[in-house]
């Protein structure tokens, strides 16, 4: 049986647009005012918004698998979660272990997702080495709908040399593919936490002491030049500062094409949390850290200006008790990352639709049409049209609601906007055609497919 959305406001490419939308097994088939019914099934849709499938271009789960230091959350419960939320269609880090090949991280991270999750999903890779077995295997990322990858400019175990990174953005760019950086500066943190570690300060406060902005815009910089000099675009992942951004605006301005991803905790939580009594500071430990309220205007303003492109959560849920508390008489040792792909949505709406800082068309563009065009989706997802994917959110801008732990989907002991009010909720959401989430509820679980992705599309 089709189903027909009716009374709704659709979030089409080109704007919000008063009509029905109709289903059709896996695909929209049309669009248009005062649809008949016929014998489709009917939903209201009086009253809300409806969205395009929302994309989380950055998430991390499952992550440590069978470690201490393993993530909360694994593909059964973090992507449950998501589509809870209103997103239909997850990305993230396939992680190969040093020394080993591209195509055995592949074939890991479907193991643990096929089957398992309950929205659809897709896989950057991440390069930690690199040498001809490596650059070989990159085409045969491509036949496999692999066409983002990730590379890392801090961190001992994972960061990769300027060398190295500048032949990743080549390797890819011929492909057709896209690299994004984790932008700090490894050898200044690694500095920074001796520096305070050695004087006794040892508490979650000091952990945005350890990343500062300046740690972060010299990598931005550096990683960007390398991109001038390879000739290819590229994303800067979770960027978190005025300096970041300034240095991306700076390469644009050159000419470049620079692509930006940010994250909720950069919009609505400052640095100050790590400051909190106790240690209820390391339940916020994320690199980049949270950052003073005038990192989270600029960035606000670069949303609304149109200059930030999309907004990945960076989920990485590690319990408050024992995982995070592994970092106790060290921060330096606290797991790093914060749950968040569950309420992404209702946060960006919250604090960005309904404050006035940005439209509901803009939020789609954020969560949904940019990162189905830059990740080799658009138009399938990311899209209502004619022949796109049945991925479909219905949001309503009136439901009033407080987000707290105890009544969230994500498997971790809190969350980080434990008690803020929401003005705005995903009431129902359509997987390829099918009802999955209704009244805010999980009602049909485990429907998710690999998304076999194309060639990034740039647009700047």
């Amino acid at each position: 049986m089709s189903i027909l959305i009716q009374n709704g406001t659709l979030l089409c490419p080109n704007g919000p647009v008063k009509a029905d939308l109709r289903v059709e097994g896996e695909t929209i088939v049309q669009i248009g005012p005062s649809l008949p019914v016929g014998d489709s099934r009917v939903i209201d849709a009086a009253g809300k918004l409806v969205f395009p499938g929302f994309i989380d271009t950055h998430t991390h789960f499952e992550m440590n698998k069978g470690t201490i230091r393993e993530t909360a959350d694994n593909w059964t419960t973090g992507t449950r979660a998501a589509l809870a939320g209103g997103t239909t269609c997850v990305l993230d880090f396939a992680e190969p272990q040093r020394g080993a090949s591209l195509q055995s991280a592949l074939e890991e991270w479907h193991s643990r997702a096929d089957g398992h999750a309950s929205c659809h999903y897709g896989f950057h890779m991440t390069i930690k080495d690199w040498d001809s077995r490596i650059l070989e295997e990159i085409p045969r990322m491509t036949q496999q709908g692999v066409t983002s990858y990730k590379v890392y400019l801090a961190y001992a175990n994972i960061r990769v040399s300027d060398g190295v990174a500048y032949e990743v953005i080549k390797a890819v760019g011929k492909e057709g593919g896209i690299v994004g950086c984790h932008c700090e500066n490894g050898d200044l943190i690694d500095a920074a936490v001796a520096e305070l570690k050695a004087a006794g300060k040892r508490s979650p406060a000091s952990h945005p002491l350890s990343h500062t902005a300046a740690m972060e815009a010299e990598a931005v910089t550096r990683w960007l030049a390398l991109a001038e000099q390879a000739g290819y675009p590229v994303n800067v992942v979770h960027l978190s500062t005025r300096r970041g951004l300034e240095a991306a605006r700076a390469a644009r301005r050159r000419g470049q094409k620079v692509y930006l991803e940010t994250c909720p905790q950069y919009l609505t939580l400052t640095e100050e949390k790590y400051r909190l009594p106790g240690f209820e500071g390391a339940k916020y430990v994320c690199a980049p850290p949270l950052r003073p309220q005038s990192d989270v205007d600029a960035l606000w303003q670069a949303l609304e200006g149109g200059e930030i492109d999309t907004i990945g959560t960076d989920h990485c849920s590690f319990r408050y008790e024992p995982t995070k508390m592994l970092g106790k008489d060290d921060f330096s040792a606290i797991p790093g990352g914060i749950p968040g792909t569950e309420h992404r949505p209702a946060l960006l709406y919250t604090y960005g639709v309904k404050s006035g800082r940005i439209t509901a068309h803009q939020m789609m563009l954020a969560l949904s049409q940019r990162p189905a065009q830059l990740f080799g989706m658009f138009p399938q997802k990311g899209a209502l049209a004619v022949g796109s994917d049945a991925d479909l959110v219905i949001f309503d801008p009136n439901h009033l609601w407080t987000i707290t732990a105890g009544e969230q989907y994500q498997n971790v002991d809190y969350t980080p906007y434990e008690g803020l009010e929401m003005a705005g909720r995903t009431d129902t959401v359509l997987l390829s055609g099918q009802v999955a989430v209704e009244d805010g509820r999980v009602t049909a679980e485990g429907l998710g497919r690999y998304v076999h992705r194309g060639p990034a599309g740039f647009w700047r």
